[in-house]
């Protein structure tokens, strides 16, 4: 068992706490703690009634789920960064990239949140060293 813990406090009595749906999953699934539609083309934030403290050495990347990705749906911002600092609501920035309009109840599964460790490395300015690959990039080895 991990000695790390993230504590979260229900602020919406549809609130649901994140949970994982097989115990080797590394995303927790969150919850939408509102009813809606997100119609074709829009973007909303959908709250989650949830706020977290995370440890000083972690933060949690809100990532869209696959099964609503492939109907259209899907997390505009992926992935979204709760910092360990931040005391508001978790919302998550869904979009509906097509297909056609989506009712979310509350209680659905949204997104998903997976939490990594934080690391700080020492910033500098310098000279690069050259690479066989240098700067190609954005199908520079083809696109099949």
């Amino acid at each position: 068992m991990s000695e790390e813990k993230v504590i979260f406090e229900k602020i919406d009595e549809n609130a649901k706490l994140p949970e994982r749906q097989h115990p080797n999953d590394a995303g927790y699934d969150l919850y939408s703690s509102e009813n809606l539609v997100l119609k074709v083309g829009e973007i909303k934030s959908v709250g989650t009634g949830l706020r977290a403290k995370l440890p000083e050495n972690i933060e949690g990347q809100i990532r869209p789920r696959s099964g609503l990705s492939l109907s259209g749906i899907t997390v505009m911002n992926s992935p979204g960064t709760i910092d360990p600092g931040y005391r508001g609501e978790i919302k998550v920035i869904m979009g509906n990239l097509l297909g056609e309009d989506k009712k979310i109840k509350k209680g659905d599964r949204i997104a998903q949140i997976v939490f990594a460790p934080i690391r700080h490395p020492e910033i500098t300015w310098g000279r690069l060293d050259e690479t066989d690959r240098g700067d190609g990039g954005f199908g520079s080895t083809g696109v099949r």
